[in-house]
């Protein structure tokens, strides 16, 4: 794994207690934010930065998240180590990242395939394992279905039913699969959870609004 500087350990530190005042309670989730180093994540020009609550452009008009949005859906999938977690949009992989640093087992899916080899040069550098393929997140990915969270790093104008259809089921006293996805228009989402209840089965709850890049679909124009 490569070399931590403290300058940016001292930052990462504060950040996480930024997070903390703006309502993440998952101690899990914010040790996972003080132990990746976000600054490996985007572009050497914008690492001064790459510690400010604040959302971070990565090209191909794409974003690094704002820290608060990875620790709100993070603590929104309740991951617990050895869940397989399918992630939609890799980005720069530090979402991936976080959710390995859980103990997740990692899937992830991006549309634009330049983004996906810098995220997973920069994730195999640090250590992460992932298991990564470039096309149309928006199907989910079936073959290694089910899954215990699901996580949209983009905007949808709706709950994809294939995504719902590969949450696994509940077990016992163990609930079901969670998907966390932002859903409304081009200029403004709220963030929903979707849980798996029973076969065909979901409960859906609505929270806060975010905006984020849209959700790119294999027909969309836009592709790369």
């Amino acid at each position: 794994m490569m070399e931590d500087d403290p300058l940016y350990r001292r930052r990462r530190l504060r950040l996480v207690e930024t997070l903390r005042e703006k309502g993440i309670q998952d101690e899990r989730v914010l040790e996972a934010i003080a132990r990746v180093p976000r600054h490996l994540f985007v572009e050497p020009a914008l690492r001064l930065r790459a510690y400010d609550d604040v959302a971070l452009p990565i090209g191909l008009k794409q974003t690094i998240s704002q820290p608060f949005t990875v620790a709100y859906q993070t603590q929104l999938l309740e991951v617990q180590p050895g869940d397989r977690v399918l992630e939609i949009g890799t980005g720069s992989g530090y979402q991936a990242a976080i959710l390995c640093a859980l103990g997740a087992r990692v899937f992830t899916i991006e549309r634009h395939r330049p983004l996906l080899e810098r995220a997973l040069a920069r994730l195999e550098a640090l250590g992460y394992r992932v298991v990564a393929r470039h096309g149309d997140g928006s199907q989910g990915w079936p073959a290694f279905a089910p899954f215990d969270g699901i996580v949209v790093t983009a905007g949808a104008t709706e709950i994809p039913p294939a995504l719902c259809a590969q949450l696994r089921m509940p077990e016992g006293n163990r609930p079901g699969g969670r998907l966390v996805i932002p859903v409304g228009n081009a200029h403004q989402q709220r963030m929903t959870r979707v849980r798996c209840t029973g076969p065909g089965t979901y409960e859906t709850e609505t929270m806060h609004v975010f905006r984020f890049v849209p959700l790119i679909r294999e027909n969309d124009e836009t592709n790369s």
